[in-house]
């Protein structure tokens, strides 16, 4: 009885923690859509720049997916599984306000970097102020976030994740009864990687086709740069956000394979460092200023390139264990959840 009043009193904490992670994330997120989507606001902004708008424009499209899966989830927070549903939430909930918080510390970086005068005028004092809002609610949930992990920091295997409770809920609405179960869950699971890749390219679709058209572009190699460098980031963050939250647990895969998908993964991320820092970067490699499409996709597909094979090299000569960390987490997890459960 100790034990269940326990397990509730987590759950009720964690939901709070959940709630107020979400609402911190709104906030933020009507923030970074005015700022980048209204031109006027834009031209004042102090981040309108790379390497600060990299970071901007990754976490305007991350942070509301995050929120996105966190607020469904939420529909599901009394099904079976509660433990582990409770912790990989916190998790996914902490995720998205570190990348927030990071969104935050760029914005100030690019404050203080810029002289008085830019950083001056009505938008640019009203983005200012957003900004210290923003930072204001970040650390109070991260502390918040912070004080609540004693209550879930257990190493033991999940048993239970996010795309069991898909199943479990689309079990109950007729129309997707028969397409959706176990089996097509099994099926995602082993093929997570490319469900990932899947998703990240229809995303990059989406978002270079906007700005294409919204920039008037009309050069097939900046489209198709543009669409690599969205769909990499995609993906580094469909990987990195499933190893800290669980959103899919994998099963076991070999030695080789996950050196792989970690080199990739590391890969897109030099790819997106790359593309922030490519005028810092340039005269390493050129002379004057980078304004060549094919220097530009040289340069930062290179560096990607490059980064991913001596990843992969260095992983191949000196971790024979489990590179990405996710054996011992998934392992277990992925053999029990491919046997369904009465209540799937």
């Amino acid at each position: 009885m100790a034990a269940m009043e326990h397990l509730m009193a987590n759950g009720r904490a964690s939901s709070a923690m959940v709630w107020a992670s979400l609402g911190a994330a709104g906030v933020f997120e009507a923030l970074t859509v005015l700022e980048t989507q209204d031109k006027t606001v834009r031209a004042a902004s102090p981040w309108q720049d790379d390497p600060y708008d990299v970071v901007v424009s990754l976490a305007q499209f991350a942070v509301p997916m995050l929120a996105l899966v966190i607020a469904l989830r939420l529909l599901v927070w009394r099904a079976p599984g509660g433990a582990d549903r409770a912790r990989q939430t916190v998790r996914a909930a902490g995720a998205m306000v570190t990348l927030v918080g990071l969104t935050v510390v760029s914005e100030w970086a690019a404050v203080v970097s810029r002289t008085p005068a830019s950083s001056s005028g009505t938008w640019a004092s009203v983005l200012i102020g957003g900004l210290v809002v923003n930072s204001v609610l970040t650390v109070a949930v991260a502390v918040l976030l912070v004080r609540g992990r004693r209550g879930h920091g257990s190493a033991d295997p999940w048993r239970h994740d996010w795309l069991g409770d898909v199943v479990f809920l689309c079990r109950r609405i007729p129309v997707l009864r028969r397409w959706v179960g176990p089996d097509a869950a099994v099926w995602v699971r082993r093929r997570a990687m490319t469900v990932f890749v899947a998703l990240s390219t229809l995303a990059g679709a989406a978002v270079t086709s906007a700005q294409a058209i919204g920039e008037r572009w009309t050069d097939p190699l900046l489209i198709a740069w543009f669409l690599v460098v969205a769909a990499t980031s995609n993906l580094a963050f469909c990987a990195i956000s499933n190893a800290v939250a669980g959103f899919i647990a994998r099963p076991a895969r070999t030695r080789l394979r996950r050196v792989a998908e970690v080199s990739v993964v590391t890969g897109c991320v030099a790819i997106s460092v790359a593309t922030a820092f490519r005028d810092a970067l340039w005269p390493m490699f050129g002379t004057g200023s980078l304004t060549s499409v094919p220097a530009l996709v040289a340069l930062t597909l290179g560096v990607g390139l490059a980064t991913s094979l001596v990843t992969a090299a260095v992983l191949l000569a000196c971790s024979p264990d489990d590179s990405f960390g996710l054996r011992r987490r998934f392992g277990a997890a992925a053999t029990h959840l491919r046997r369904p459960d009465k209540h799937r």
